[in-house]
């Protein structure tokens, strides 16, 4: 029996992303802090006859983490997958945000993937084989205004990934990471995460549900591809952002703000899960199932296996091109 690990596993993404691979035959380690949802995940995966372990920790605390990583090998075995998903963040102007705040959205979001990595690298390395997904975002290359901290974070993880890329390959350590970057997602982030904006928070349209990101986790974890960016929006983001930034920069400058508050005020200061977890289980989705779509022909078009075998293929042979210029150049 293969053993995926995932962080944030209590909702959202890695909520779904957990039962998909329970789903399909995979023991899950699931990672989070609180504790009802856990329970309920933990529920989830074991009615489909997987094991589960599921064990509290904080992933900006890289030894809590490490911990957990031995935790769920001594109970179910090595480590096949580990994806790293948690994620925290702040809503809200940029001169709003507490330092504090910043700093907590930075060590979450980006240290957690850091000190996720690591967990994962010390034992697949001594292997030589696993899988580690790093769950993405088009706001990893495009900032956008309102999330500052969180856009921050993301570009910074995925920097940090290609860094490790490199020197996997330099050690020729048979280990792939691939970077999964998501649209905009029907998760309960929108409803928990702390915000300081005037009404309540929204992805920017259009909406896709989490169940779409874990079949993207999915085939990132059984098909050697670099980067899968899923949804039509998140590959026009990229892509327009690389073409044309100081256009988006005017355009995001005058829709940004409008683009991701609903009509409904929000209530001041209220309870967050920034620094402590909220009671309760919070599930995989948010509270836009009645926009958000359940199937995309895009994504589904990206990870077919024509598409997935012509991907590899190029990748591979950019690979040996990448390695032929540097013996030519060395």
């Amino acid at each position: 029996m293969s053993v995926v690990a995932i962080t944030g596993a209590s909702a959202g993404i890695g909520r779904a992303t957990a039962q998909l691979f329970a789903d399909r035959g995979y023991d899950v380690g699931l990672i989070a802090r609180g504790p009802d949802g856990l329970s309920a995940a933990q529920s989830e995966v074991e009615k489909t006859g997987a094991r589960a372990v599921a064990v509290q920790a904080d992933v900006s605390d890289s030894e809590a983490l490490d911990r957990a990583a031995g935790q769920i090998e001594e109970q179910l075995g090595p480590i096949d997958v580990w994806v790293n998903d948690a994620m925290a963040t702040v809503f809200g102007p940029f001169l709003d945000l507490e330092p504090d705040e910043f700093r907590r959205v930075t060590e979450v979001t980006y240290l957690g993937f850091v000190n996720g990595t690591r967990a994962a690298l010390r034992r697949m390395v001594p292997r030589n084989r696993g899988v580690i997904i790093q769950v993405g975002s088009s706001l990893a290359y495009r900032g956008i205004p309102l999330q500052s901290a969180y856009c921050g974070a993301k570009h910074a993880a995925q920097g940090f990934t290609e860094s490790i890329r490199c020197e996997l390959q330099h050690d020729n350590i048979d280990i792939h990471i691939c970077e999964v970057h998501m649209p905009a997602t029907n998760t309960p982030q929108f409803r928990i995460q702390r915000s300081k904006l005037d009404h309540k928070a929204q992805p920017v349209p259009p909406i896709y549900q989490p169940e779409l990101a874990a079949e993207a986790i999915w085939h990132a974890a059984h098909h050697r591809r670099r980067q899968l960016w899923i949804g039509f929006p998140t590959a026009y983001t990229i892509l327009g952002n690389r073409i044309a930034a100081p256009l988006l920069d005017a355009f995001l400058a005058k829709t940004g703000y409008q683009s991701q508050q609903t009509a409904e005020p929000d209530t001041p200061n209220r309870p967050d899960n920034l620094y402590h977890p909220l009671p309760g289980d919070h599930g995989p989705h948010g509270s836009f199932d009645t926009t958000a779509k359940p199937t995309s022909r895009y994504i589904a078009l990206i990870l077919s296996p024509p598409i997935a075998r012509a991907t590899e293929t190029l990748e591979a042979l950019t690979t040996q091109a990448g390695r032929l210029l540097a013996r030519l150049t060395t």
